[in-house]
């Protein structure tokens, strides 16, 4: 298990394409852009699921949304606090694996983490936390994406 975070660090740093250099206003200007909408067009679109489920009766179904919800919120979070929770979380050496994957969550990195011992104590502290909420929650995360799309094809296959 060790050997697969080694490699996914080395593949993350080495092989994955870099985005192109965009100047600073233009990805500001996106970012914007992108904020706005998203604060503009998110309720609405959150009060259209939760009616349109809870008519059609698909509480299983909407179960799923709340938690593609849940894990999408969290992916955002990962990169938007990326450098807060390296700092506060992390120790850094050679093993760590760090926050900021636009497609991980934070429970993730931190199971990584865990495995890897890497966890400052107030990344300790935090995953003991999330242990007391759901059991060993950040190790179980770390493949929480192959779960829920299993659950999501149950729903898709009734």
């Amino acid at each position: 298990m060790y050997y697969f975070f080694l490699n996914e660090n080395i593949l993350n740093n080495n092989c994955m394409i870099q985005s192109s250099r965009m100047s600073l206003f233009k990805s500001l200007l996106l970012f914007c852009i992108a904020f706005v909408l998203f604060l503009t067009t998110a309720p609405i679109g959150f009060l259209y699921a939760v009616i349109r489920q809870s008519l059609a009766k698909r509480v299983y179904s909407l179960s799923i949304y709340f938690l593609e919800l849940a894990l999408a919120l969290d992916n955002a979070g990962n990169v938007l606090m990326q450098h807060v929770l390296n700092d506060a979380l992390l120790i850094r050496n050679e093993n760590t694996y760090l926050f900021g994957n636009k497609m991980e969550t934070i429970s993730s990195v931190i199971g990584k983490n865990l495995v890897t011992q890497t966890l400052s104590s107030t990344g300790l502290l935090l995953n003991t936390f999330l242990h007391w909420i759901d059991k060993d929650h950040s190790l179980n995360s770390i493949n929480y994406e192959v779960r829920l799309w299993k659950a999501q094809n149950e729903v898709n296959n009734r």
